[in-house]
Formats: structure tokens, sequence, C-alpha cells
């Protein structure tokens, strides 16, 4: 069955790479006209050229999602080239993997603070749009204790709850908030990519955890972004989707 987005304006906040640039490219493949940003403009500049390659309408600017300004900035931006919002995915994150009090406000300040500032300046295009939709960002491990990313699974759990908060106050404006939380996934450049190197006993002890015996992929989890960008999600609102290939099954 295929999706189509054919007339839709998704802007999609961190994509020069992983999991934000497939999804940037299945709502391209699928007909929508896309907005990206990222912080470094040579993966950038490399993302938006991939995407002008499927032969849509492109938009790409340079944005810090962890600073106000330049976010606003940018969601004004995008919105004024595609004419609107209809989509808005708040993809970026800080990663960060320390417990530092640097690691807690970088994650708070992307993760958390990145979505509902890019939300907030969108809300007037996605409420103009009729059909707006919003797809946050989680992960598996908001579920989980999360020891050595502490700072990163209380952020994305707090992005959970604030999901629920944006559907509930978002819905009579017509607009649906969803929420995916993906888990482990391999993807040129990424953090398991250069643990099968760096760190293999945790590569191999992460690959035993998947019972389909294979890390996911970044189309695996973009697919799910597009039936949530789509009408085949019209129906559904307020929701986090676990998306993880049954790695938290413990099988």
């Amino acid at each position: 069955m295929n999706i189509y987005l054919k007339g839709r304006r998704a802007v999609v906040a961190g994509a020069s790479r992983g999991l934000g640039f497939a999804t940037a490219m299945a709502f391209a493949k699928a007909g929508a006209a896309v907005s990206i940003c990222a912080r470094d403009e040579a993966n950038l500049n490399a993302a938006h050229e991939a995407l002008a390659a499927v032969g849509g309408h492109v938009h790409s600017a340079r944005c810090d999602l962890g600073e106000a300004a330049s976010i606003d900035g940018y969601i004004a931006a995008a919105a004024e080239d595609l004419g609107g919002i209809d989509v808005l995915v708040n993809n970026a994150t800080g990663q960060a993997s320390g417990n530092t009090d640097q690691d807690w406000s970088k994650c708070f300040a992307i993760d958390l603070m990145g979505t509902v500032r890019a939300t907030r300046t969108a809300k007037p295009f996605l409420v103009a749009s009729g059909q707006g939709r919003v797809i946050n960002v989680s992960s598996r491990t908001s579920f989980a204790p999360s020891p050595q990313t502490q700072p990163y699974g209380a952020a994305k759990a707090a992005l959970i709850q604030l999901t629920t908060s944006q559907a509930a106050e978002m819905a009579r404006h017509g607009v649906r908030v969803n929420c995916i939380a993906p888990g482990s996934s391999e993807f040129p450049g990424g953090w398991w990519e250069k643990c099968r190197t760096r760190k293999p006993a945790l590569y191999e002890s992460t690959l035993a955890s998947f019972p389909f015996g294979r890390f996911g992929n970044q189309e695996d989890i973009a697919g799910v972004m597009l039936f949530l960008a789509s009408d085949l999600g019209t129906w559904v609102t307020g929701q986090t989707i676990l998306v993880d290939g049954g790695q938290t099954l413990g099988v």
C-alpha cells in the first residue's frame, strides 16, 4: 500500500542524516514539499542535494535547535518558503552520554525545549493548515532505566508526557500530535556503527537483544513517521508508538 503526501508541506527539524534524513526522504518520495535543518552545513547541503534529486520542492537552513531565536527564525523561514506547514517532525537530540550539569542542560535544551519551541512557533501554521500533524521523537530508553545516558533518557521520557499535553491542547484546532520511540538503530556514521569497532562487546550484546537478529535501520522507523503524517493516521493522537523491532521484549 502506497502512502501519498502530495500537496503537504513538511518540516523535519534535525534532518541532515540518520532518522531525520530518512524521514525527510520518505516524505519527499511520497510527494511532500520538505524543509530540513541542522547545525552542520556540510551534512545539511548533502542532504538537500539528495532530497532535491527526488524531484520535489526542498528548503533547507542551518539551525541550532538548542537556541530559541534560531528555532523561531528557521520555522518562520520554512513556512514562508513552503507556503505553510502541515507536518512538523521534532527529531533533534543532544545525545549527551555523561552525567554533568552540561550534559543535562544540553539534552533538555535540544530534545525537550527544542520540541517545545519549534511546536509553539509552528502552531499558527499547523492550525491554519486544517490538517496539522506533529510527530515528536522519543526513545525506547524512556521505558527502562538508562544508567549510562541519564540526561538523554530523562529528556526523552519528558517528551512522551509533553506529547499527550500538546495533543490535548491542539485537538480542538484539528492538529494531531503523536510520538515515536525508536529502538537502537544502525546507520552510516551513527553511534551504533561506531560501537561495532569501538565497543564490540556492547554492540554484540545489544544486537543479541533483537529477536529478529539485526539492528533497526532508519527506513524501518521512517515508515511509521509516514503513516502518522498521512491520512491513514487521522484518528490517532496523543500516542507514543514504540518502534524497536521487539528489542524491549527481552526474548
